[in-house]
């Protein structure tokens, strides 16, 4: 009895997970990952929020130069219309941005 029982034991023992680390991620304890993300979330990722919104806004403030158009013959082919409007503007078009093969609209 006492060798069945050592060894049903023994094969316990060895389908058991080790004690000593089991995960990579629970190395440093649950408790102190979360306290770290949380501090990263609002000492870096809030902060580099704010300062991109900061730089977007501050930025959209200047007028900006359009630069002058040069009918290149390897730029805005088009090969088939756009499948909107009159088939020549893309989708998010702009006037005063984006030029058409044949120039800017508002010259």
């Amino acid at each position: 009895m006492a060798a069945t029982w050592s060894r049903a034991s023994g094969l316990l023992a060895r389908s058991r997970p080790p004690l000593g680390r089991p995960m990579a991620s629970s190395a440093h304890g649950e408790e102190g990952s979360a306290r770290m993300w949380k501090a990263l979330t609002f000492f870096v990722a809030l902060p580099g929020v704010g300062v991109s919104m900061l730089n977007a806004f501050l930025k959209s403030q200047h007028e900006h130069e359009r630069p002058e158009f040069v009918a290149y013959p390897h730029l805005r082919i088009r090969s088939k219309p756009f499948p909107w409007g009159d088939g020549n503007h893309t989708l998010f078009h702009n006037p005063h941005v984006n030029p058409l093969p044949t120039g800017y609209e508002d010259d």
